[in-house]
């Protein structure tokens, strides 16, 4: 816990936090940190997690120490892998206590995965305070550990199922920087930041704009399924900019050879940007899997979006979109579903209707929370005895 100065003033507020793997886990983590330095530059951050995740790259790009801990899947049924599971989440916790130690943390932070299982017991020994959050509509084994003992549980949807011994607070999911400065930008001025993002892009502004995205790693389903029917997705006056993953661009860009003139030029086809941000602000729909981070983001700036849920999984994705649909922000369609037929049935005449859109943008808006990380914020410094001070949206 914190300890007091001579002078009467508080040290600096120290940090852990526990999350990698995956953008779903480091991008809310990131945010929160943002947040909290936003907040007293002087707050300690470090953050646990793998050398291979996607941390070993975002955080140090940052600005904030990795301290490493080996990855430790937990598996959900007996496998000959779970026989050496006790020996892997021994090191793991012997590894985030070094990292409590080093740090001096006052409170850890888990986002789940593979990370925060060794993050939630190490701090239990040393009797740091936790504060759980759970991004995902169904969470996650980690988080269900977590949460049993934590001096707070918080979770981006209101219908996840996840109770800590306090109750839950429904924060939304912590938007990065990027994104919550576009949220206000558009709130400003929502035509001129999308016709800024065009031309950013070098997108026609007067063209409603299709954003395609499977994230980082794409999906094979979308690809394929979007990439046949540029050419009515385009004669219906689209403009389509496609993110293909990487290393999957020359597949699309095969199956548009032979395209009119016209059809190329307006279908764009990208592996990533890592300015997502940028596309979104040009974008009139989205066509994209459900993962939590995305729902939350599209709600949270007012963007429709026709989602194809991963068939894979424990139905979590499914779950993310569901109040954003029931509400009229989204269209859900199962991977085997979305067909070239589907895309030229509903989502064509989609595409062309813009009061159709809109409505679907402002519905959208109403389930979308913009001051996710403030909230989770205000969380961890209650847990680790501070006044959460400079709270509220921004």
């Amino acid at each position: 816990m914190p300890e007091n100065l001579s002078d009467g003033a508080q040290e600096p507020l120290r940090v852990l936090l526990a999350g990698g793997g995956t953008a779903g886990h480091v991008n809310p983590l990131l945010a929160l940190a943002a947040e909290l330095r936003r907040r007293d530059p002087a707050t300690e951050i470090t953050v646990l997690g793998t050398e291979s995740g996607l941390e070993a790259r975002l955080v140090p790009e940052a600005g904030y120490p990795l301290a490493v801990v080996p990855r430790v899947p937990l598996p959900r049924k007996p496998t000959p892998e779970a026989l050496r599971l006790p020996g892997k989440l021994v090191e793991a916790v012997h590894a985030a206590e070094r990292a409590i130690e080093e740090s001096r943390a006052d409170v850890v932070v888990g986002f789940g995965g593979y990370v925060s299982t060794p993050a939630y017991l190490a701090a239990r020994r040393h009797d740091v305070p936790t504060v759980v959050h759970e991004q995902n509509a169904r969470p996650g084994l980690a988080n269900r550990v977590g949460a049993r003992r934590a001096a707070a549980v918080a979770v981006t949807f209101p219908g996840t199922r996840l109770r800590g011994p306090g109750g839950t607070s429904v924060t939304g999911l912590p938007l990065r920087p990027p994104i919550a400065d576009l949220v206000r930008a558009r709130a400003e001025d929502r035509d001129g930041a999308r016709r800024r993002g065009a031309q950013e892009l070098g997108l026609d502004p007067d063209r409603p704009t299709v954003l395609v995205t499977g994230g980082s790693l794409g999906a094979l389903r979308l690809n394929t399924t979007m990439s046949r029917c540029a050419a009515e997705l385009v004669g219906a006056g689209a403009q389509v900019l496609h993110l293909t993953g990487t290393g999957k661009a020359d597949a699309v860009r095969e199956s548009l050879a032979g395209a009119p003139a016209e059809v190329a030029e307006r279908y764009r086809v990208v592996e990533y940007l890592d300015r997502i941000d940028r596309a979104y602000a040009a974008c009139d729909l989205v066509v994209a899997r459900s993962g939590a981070g995305t729902v939350s983001e599209l709600a949270a700036l007012g963007i429709p979006a026709v989602y194809v849920p991963l068939p894979i999984g424990n139905g979590e994705q499914r779950l993310n979109a569901a109040d954003v649909v029931e509400g009229g922000g989204g269209v859900l369609v199962a991977d085997d579903d979305f067909t070239p037929d589907w895309v030229r049935t509903h989502l064509v005449p989609l595409v062309g209707d813009p009061t159709r859109l809109a409505a679907m943008g402002r519905a959208a808006a109403e389930h979308g929370v913009r001051d996710g990380a403030a909230r989770l914020a205000d969380l961890v410094l209650r847990a680790a005895g501070r006044e959460p001070g400079g709270s509220g949206e921004r």
